[in-house]
């Protein structure tokens, strides 16, 4: 763990922004049937957001806070265009987006104080 976290943190853009776009096509792909994944649907929302803040939130740069605010709405904005993809918008998939990013939030911040830095 004590070698990822200096990976992750050095990486952070580039795991934010893979993070980002495998989100965006998983989220907008057509699809005829939810794929046969363990797991329900809120756990995958929570899971990619979580993942989506955790080097964000791990690295912590000036404007941190507000990424995770941007997360949250850009969220949102795919939970509006997934019907115009034959795809569900729900707003529960939005609360379990938002306590994704919550959970990536404090599991960041639990490795922070937990793991010493190398």
């Amino acid at each position: 763990m004590t070698k990822l976290l200096p990976l992750i943190k050095t990486n952070w853009i580039f795991l934010t922004l893979f993070t980002l776009a495998a989100i965006t096509a998983l989220s907008l792909w057509p699809l005829k049937d939810l794929p046969p994944i363990p797991g329900t649907d809120k756990t995958h929302h929570l899971i990619a957001y979580a993942a989506l803040m955790i080097p964000v939130a791990l690295r912590k740069p000036d404007r941190w806070i507000a990424l995770g605010l941007l997360f949250i709405a850009y969220s949102g904005v795919i939970e509006l265009l997934q019907p115009y993809v034959n795809r569900y918008g729900e707003w529960l998939d939005l609360a379990a987006n938002i306590t994704g990013v919550i959970c990536g939030f404090i599991v960041a911040e639990l490795i922070g104080r937990l793991v010493p830095e190398p």
